[in-house]
């Protein structure tokens, strides 16, 4: 089982989303953890390979975790976030941009930096 790691305000942020996304995100970060692909969990574009995001519908509403399997001991989580862009499932550029900053992150703490 890989370690799971919370950057940023990723875990506050997922305890405040419904307890049935919660629910459905915790399951499918614990199989990542055990190096299972959970079901409907999909490489993000953008970003290469080993940056995944889990995708959660709730009363009318788009959940989303992103995370990332890329180091072999750790699994960082680097967002979750309710979707609120109106162009389908294009990324609101404020997520973009908190991703690519914790992803950094991660690539830092995974080296040791």
């Amino acid at each position: 089982m890989k370690e799971i790691r919370w950057l940023g305000s990723s875990l506050n942020d997922l305890r405040a989303m419904p307890e049935e996304v919660r629910g459905d995100f915790g399951h499918g970060l614990c199989l990542a953890q055990g190096g299972e692909h959970p079901l409907g969990a999909k490489v993000l574009s953008g970003y290469g390979s080993g940056v995944v995001e889990l995708i959660e519908r709730h009363d009318g509403d788009t959940y989303r975790a992103v995370y990332t399997v890329r180091y072999r001991d750790v699994l960082y989580v680097l967002h979750c976030f309710q979707k609120k862009s109106p162009r389908g499932s294009e990324l609101p550029k404020l997520d973009r941009i908190t991703i690519e900053s914790r992803l950094k992150d991660a690539r830092k703490d995974a080296e040791g930096k």
